[in-house]
């Protein structure tokens, strides 16, 4: 229905009401919902079959009855993992090299960024963007590289980078340092000039403006790239793979696949099992600080 409504400087028009107005909403609405439900289902199949098959031994996943459901549910699965003295390495590992990288971006993705959003100087716009489109390289055509690099390394200085875990400390920043960096630069963009300006008239120097001032405003876009850099160096499987082949010196991703998997025999149970136990600390993190991580994002994707 609509109204009509007669204006003083021109013919008779019509006004909707409220009412149509509510109904495209409340359609918009259901709409919403439905292809938010359908995102959900077909994002949540996966977590949920790999749960069900953890729940299961290997003689029951190998009758290849019906795959949705436990007919005798067991916990020997899990049990059996975080018993065991290989797993409980893989993961000690992934936290120190996780927790490791995630320090080392921060101390330098923060102040590159910093000076890059702040310092004005000749080419830091090109160089901010440059920084950026070293995260689009592939590390499929990295590793190779390094691999030499490192081989080459060893043969000039005798130190031996490769199959050790802290090799991984060298080549993990490569991917995570530029995004972070260029989220940091899109949020340090968009704190008022002011706030430096204030400082610098005070008399603090770039390093008490960063530290004093830039860091406790920016906090939830360092919160978004430490969450991005754990999330990396958490899952990353290509790397480790190519550089590390001891069993002591392997990480999650990797690990699980080399000891679980031997030759054409799958032990889909404890694949299954170990993959949920390995997804539960980047889930943890994200469930309390995702508030922070889709701020930190939109800063960086709409700012500098």
């Amino acid at each position: 229905m609509t109204t009509t409504t007669v204006d003083k400087a021109g013919p008779t028009r019509a006004r909707p009401k409220y009412g149509s107005m509510k109904r495209d909403r409340a359609w918009a609405l259901r709409w919403s919902y439905f292809f938010l439900s359908l995102f959900a289902f077909f994002f949540l199949i996966p977590p949920i079959y790999m749960f069900i098959t953890s729940l299961k031994t290997s003689a029951e996943i190998s009758a290849a009855k019906n795959p949705w459901w436990v007919f005798n549910p067991t916990l020997s699965n899990y049990v059996e993992l975080l018993t065991s003295p290989a797993y409980i390495g893989f993961f000690k590992n992934s936290a120190i090299v996780s927790v490791s990288v995630v320090i080392i971006t921060m101390l330098i993705a923060i102040p590159a960024a910093f000076a890059l959003s702040r310092m004005r100087f000749w080419g830091s716009a090109t160089l901010a963007t440059g920084v950026f489109l070293t995260y689009l390289i592939p590390e499929t055509l990295l590793f190779l590289p390094l691999f030499k690099m490192f081989a080459v390394f060893h043969e000039l200085t005798g130190i031996q980078l490769l199959n050790r875990w802290w090799v991984l400390l060298v080549v993990y920043p490569t991917l995570t340092v530029p995004f972070c960096t260029w989220i940091m630069i899109g949020y340090f963009a968009s704190i008022p000039k002011e706030l430096d300006e204030a400082a610098i008239i005070d008399g603090a120097s770039w390093l008490q403006t960063l530290t004093r001032v830039f860091v406790p405003v920016a906090l939830p876009g360092i919160i978004a790239a430490t969450i991005f850099a754990f999330t990396v160096s958490w899952a990353q499987f290509l790397y480790p793979i190519a550089f590390t082949t001891s069993i002591d010196q392997l990480v999650l991703p990797v690990g699980i696949i080399t000891t679980l998997i031997k030759g054409d025999v799958f032990n889909w149970g404890q694949i299954m099992t170990g993959a949920l136990l390995g997804a539960a600390p980047p889930l943890i993190i994200y469930a309390f600080l995702m508030d922070y991580y889709i701020a930190g994002l939109t800063a960086g994707a709409t700012k500098g």
